[in-house]
């Protein structure tokens, strides 16, 4: 081998562990805090592990408890998730795009000052918004009681009422859906302004722009948002751990709310794990099937 061969050896090699030593932190970081951290979960669930009791193998009990019935509020727990946000994605989804297309629009006044007020929510922190609107859906002396009552509607019970309670955590998720539609307003402003002129020499209008160019075009940051929000409401937590308990009558007790109680208030934490992994499966099928239909309305320019 020559020594121009050797030498472009020795400098491939030292750059590559040079590349290694960089790169170490991240994958230590992700192996011992995300890795690792699955793998416990996973063999965890196949244990009846407690604080108060030694860990002892009991295969898939906990995962036949839960899927032939015999914990009876764990398909209830589902049940409210999925039906969530079945609520909480199209809502939002819908009310942040429209929010993006009325300050996309150059005719406002102030736009900068209005996406800056809308983005505002969700820089606000959860635990504080749920406080607000604990006070503004009090059914005796809220906010929200009070508008209703002024123009004529009867009060609600809100967040304390069985019928009530989803919608009106649904409407403090809208409220907060400012990320979603900055991310609206950024796919926005990357349509060519060539494609609406062109519209507009073929005659046509407001609709027909929106219909031929705004949407096919903005169906890429649909999905993307469409998947991420939906991964994030399956998750539900922090609402009903502040403001509602998972009640009134388990209407809230959404899954991740529940995994928390069989954790941190009964002390079953091989449960708990079990139903982290059904979540983490339920999450995959869902984003799975979105991403197979994705192909039937989901446009990219270069298509």
């Amino acid at each position: 081998m020559s020594t121009a061969n050797t030498a472009s050896l020795g400098v491939n090699r030292r750059n590559s562990l040079v590349g290694i030593a960089f790169t170490l932190p991240a994958i230590l970081g992700f192996v011992m805090f995300s890795i690792g951290p699955m793998i416990a979960s996973l063999v965890l669930s196949f244990t009846n592990y407690s604080i108060s009791k030694p860990l002892q193998f009991i295969g898939i009990s906990n995962y036949r408890a839960l899927l032939t019935g015999q914990d009876t509020f764990f398909f209830n727990s589902i049940r409210v998730t999925l039906l969530f946000v079945l609520m909480n994605v199209p809502v939002c989804l819908v009310t942040a795009f429209l929010i993006a297309l009325l300050l996309n629009s150059k005719n406002i006044a102030g736009r900068s000052l209005f996406r800056t007020i809308f983005y505002i929510p969700t820089i606000i922190p959860i635990i504080a918004t749920a406080m607000i609107f604990m006070w503004m859906m009090s059914p005796d002396f809220g906010l929200f009681n009070a508008i209703l009552k002024l123009i004529g509607i009867p009060p609600s019970k809100w967040i304390y009422g069985e019928n009530s309670v989803l919608p009106s955590l649904l409407l403090m998720t809208a409220w907060c859906s400012g990320n979603i539609m900055v991310v609206f307003l950024a796919g926005l402003q990357g349509i060519p302004t060539s494609l609406y002129e062109a519209i507009v020499v073929d005659g046509g209008g407001t609709f027909a722009k929106f219909r031929h160019v705004t949407l096919p075009l903005m169906t890429p940051t649909i999905f993307f948002n469409m998947v991420m929000f939906l991964i994030s409401s399956m998750q539900a937590f922090l609402q009903a751990y502040i403001m509602t308990q998972g009640g009134p009558n388990n209407r809230t007790n959404f899954i991740v709310y529940y995994l928390y109680r069989n954790a941190f208030e009964f002390g079953d934490i091989g449960k708990a794990n079990s139903l982290g992994w059904i979540l983490f499966l339920i999450i995959v099928a869902v984003s799975a099937l979105l991403f197979w239909s994705s192909k039937y309305w989901v446009y990219y320019g270069d298509e």
